[in-house]
């Protein structure tokens, strides 16, 4: 049957007789006392609505509709007055409209503080909207013309969402009244009725389509056969629910739930394995608008509505759509260091302004994203729609480019590295996700966490996407697994091959370093700021025999299965250690290189030294100092060598993340065993000190005093530093100006509360010498007196 067709439920079709008043089609030019008439039309009209019900069907009172004595109805070009006006209602029309059943209003019970929202967790929403969570009962109350007849009288609410709803797509769904409500399908009971008001239980499915609902009351009443539609221009929120069983996201723990589903704030690691920094992130995705900017990136993606109850399926939609190089997607990636015309990645502290900028703008993609950006982003996005999520930093992350499963660094025949050849990568840091859902698409026990990655890196299915991975099926080298579970392994897991250009033009293994990658993979603990290790989720403890097999297992179905081959005898080792915390932005970086001979024979060997500026991403800016030095080692000794790089040798080389990667190479002359490492180290900085001035009350200004000191003996030029807190004050930009060498500039910043409770204000400090420089203190916010 065409979708086209009119039904009789369609609100479109109530009401479109206008001169009904008048059905006989008669109309009184003069204005006189016409009882007769009256009773009379009375009559008639009885007999017609019997005869022909549809045609003479009463308009609903529940549309917006024109006074009937104030109706122009003309004949031959003059104003006539209709025989019946709406003040003159007389017994027979009384009885027809006892016997309608007309829906008055809806009451969607809507307000944050009621029932609904508090019991489907989204009283933390900034919206008056009806937002509830599927496969769990709310409440909506009607007001009705006269008191419903449960034996005789029949009710049911319409709901639709995408632009053409389908009851066989599952987009348009018909929820009738039952008896008894089994709670695994849309139905609706009456739970109280009152004179002409009664309430409804509405119980989802937990695996309704998620999205925007439009929603409509539709009535039908045996003894004046005709259907009446009821539309209060109100819609309905359905998001994921991780507190329902059912529910294919659901999570056991309340804590869990409140932290990855509920916290509005939380933190990022960055920096290297050695210098681990943390930066707070406002997700804020309970913010105003922030609902309607999530909803709008997926209708953005244009994934069909039907394709929006499968979280497998929503989650790789959103990776794709978090990014811009194939679908316009929220964030443009920008790793140049060149940010004219946007937001330099370091300076965002929060996905609030990022997504409703993008919503605003029509989808134009905000510029510019790094990993980090994309991964708080897709935290805000996937919180906001009821999936748990949380952003997870990996140090020493690899990024393999030819499906090999090893990252594969080449030498010329000198030990001197082949760039042009190197395309594998192994980022200091990178920031991507982990979901929590159920994965029946996969073998049993590959639920859980799964890994999902919005930072355009490879395309996947030919869009810029990565995941979602089972983070089990990663550990255990399965990477056979959907979806892109090979190149998460890589990330984490992967052997590091060194090879060697022969005099003949080809190439041989020369050395394997097999902890190389994923290394303090990171995320926020459960209910407290403090970092939490969960590398054990993603590998096996390194040099392990799990760890081995799992990393042989995956390898089996990368393009080089022939590494592995018979080990070598080792006998040397080499490693470079940091002291402390390590260096300081600003001063003189010092490294130990720590040489050890574990032989009974001596050992020498001649070690190539070369330190670069690296971007975070692995990729080489400039290389600032190189250098090589001869090493003797009599049996059993150990030898430590100090390595200084002067200030003065980076200070005009670093890029945003203030990094630097030491490569070390050798041969040791005795056994021709190959010395290889490298090592990223990063540079320090201060952070922001923020201090609370005095008590905070919502609707009375606050203040905070910030305080920063520049660390390095030159000076700071166009310094802004940009502070927000949710609930606190919007995104608000300080221009502090040009900052003296060794300088210590205070600033005190002003706001005023809109929400009570513990609230973070965040700060950081944006200009062209010195990055990711932050701050955050905790505001208690007192309700007003």
């Amino acid at each position: 049957m065409p979708e086209s067709r009119t039904s009789v439920r369609d609100s479109s079709a109530v009401g479109r007789f206008h001169g009904a008043t008048a059905s006989n089609g008669q109309a009184v030019l003069e204005k006189e006392p016409a009882s007769k008439e009256v009773k009379e039309e009375g009559f008639c009209r009885r007999w017609f609505q019997k005869a022909c019900p549809c045609c003479c069907r009463r308009q609903s009172t529940s549309y917006d509709i024109t006074n009937e004595k104030d109706a122009d109805v003309t004949k031959n070009g003059e104003k006539l007055t209709p025989i019946l006006e709406r003040s003159q209602t007389h017994p027979e029309d009384r009885e027809l409209e006892e016997l309608s059943l007309i829906v008055r209003s809806v009451d969607l019970l809507s307000l944050k503080s009621g029932q609904n929202r508090r019991e489907h967790h989204t009283d933390r929403y900034q919206s008056d909207e009806l937002i509830i969570r599927r496969g769990q009962t709310f409440q909506m109350e009607l007001n009705l013309s006269r008191p419903f007849n449960i034996n005789t009288d029949k009710l049911y609410l319409d709901l639709k969402t995408g632009l053409l709803p389908l009851v066989s797509k599952g987009t348009h769904v018909i929820v009738p009244l039952v008896e008894e409500l089994q709670d695994l399908c849309w139905e609706a009971k009456i739970v109280e009725q009152n004179s002409n008001r009664v309430k409804l239980s509405v119980n989802s499915p937990a695996n309704a389509i998620v999205g925007k609902y439009k929603l409509s009351v539709t009535t039908h009443c045996p003894k004046r056969e005709s259907v009446t539609t009821h539309d209060p221009e109100k819609d309905i929120y359905i998001l994921f629910n991780p507190w329902c069983e059912e529910d294919t996201v659901y999570m056991e723990k309340d804590e869990e739930k409140e932290e990855y589903v509920l916290n509005d704030t939380g933190r990022i690691y960055y920096g290297t394995e050695k210098q681990i920094g943390a930066r707070t992130w406002n997700f804020g995705q309970f913010h105003e608008g922030i609902l309607e900017a999530c909803l709008y990136v997926l209708e953005k993606s244009e994934v069909p509505p039907s394709g929006r109850g499968d979280p497998v399926n929503m989650v790789r939609v959103i990776s794709a759509m978090i990014n811009s190089p194939d679908d316009h997607g929220v964030l443009e990636g920008n790793w140049s260091g060149n940010y004219a015309g946007g937001t330099p990645p370091t300076a965002w502290s929060g996905s609030v302004d990022i997504l409703k900028k993008y919503h605003r703008e029509g989808g134009v993609p905000v510029k510019y994203g790094q990993c980090w950006v994309f991964s708080g982003v897709t935290t805000t996005v996937m919180r906001c729609l009821g999936i748990p999520t949380r952003s997870v930093t990996n140090f020493q992350s690899a990024h393999d480019t030819d499906v090999s499963l090893t990252i594969d660094v080449y030498f010329d025949e000198n030990l001197e590295p082949i760039n042009d050849l190197n395309s594998d990568s192994v980022w200091n840091f990178h920031v991507w996700n982990d979901c929590w859902m159920a994965r029946p698409d996969l073998p049993p026990a590959m639920g859980g966490w799964q890994a999902v990655d919005s930072t355009p890196q490879e395309t996947s299915q030919g869009t810029f996407r990565c995941g979602p991975a089972s983070i089990t099926g990663v550990r255990m080298g399965q990477v056979y697994l959907m979806h892109d579970t090979p190149f998460v392994f890589a990330e984490v897991n992967s052997d590091k091959v060194y090879w060697q250009r022969n005099l003949d033009g080809t190439f041989s293994q020369i050395h394997l370093e097999k902890n190389a990658v994923g290394h303090c993979i990171s995320t926020k603990a459960v209910g407290s700021n403090e970092r939490v290790d969960i590398t054990d989720l993603y590998k096996h403890p390194e040099g392990s025999e799990e760890e081995r097999i799992a990393v042989e297992t995956a390898c089996r179905y990368g393009t080089k299965p022939y590494v592995y081959g018979s080990p070598t005898a080792e006998d040397v080792n080499l490693e470079v250690k940091l002291e402390g915390e390590g260096p300081r932005m600003g001063s003189d970086a010092r490294l130990e290189i720590c040489v050890k001979n574990q032989s009974a024979e001596p050992r020498s060997a001649i070690l190539h030294s070369k330190v670069a500026v690296i971007y975070y991403t692995g990729v080489l800016k400039d290389t600032v100092k190189s250098e090589r030095f001869p090493v003797e080692l009599m049996p059993n000794e150990e030898k430590v060598i100090d390595w200084v790089l002067p200030y003065q040798d980076y200070q005009n080389q670093l890029v945003d993340q203030a990094a630097l990667m030491l490569t070390l190479s050798g041969r040791v002359s005795e056994t021709k065993q190959v010395l290889a490492s490298q090592t990223i180290f990063r540079l320090r900085t201060p952070d922001i000190s923020i201090q609370p001035l005095g008590e905070a009350y919502v609707g009375k200004e606050a203040s905070a005093k910030l305080t920063f000191t520049n660390p390095l003996p030159c000076a700071l030029h166009n310094v802004v530093l940009r502070v927000e807190g949710l609930g606190l004050r919007n995104l608000h930009p300080i221009t502090v100006g040009d900052v003296g060498k060794h300088s210590t500039v205070t600033v005190t910043e002003h706001f005023i509360p809109s929400l009570a409770g513990t609230r973070k204000l965040v700060a950081s400090l944006d200009c062209k010498e010195l990055t990711q420089v932050h701050g955050v203190a905790d505001i208690v916010v007192h309700e007003s007196l």
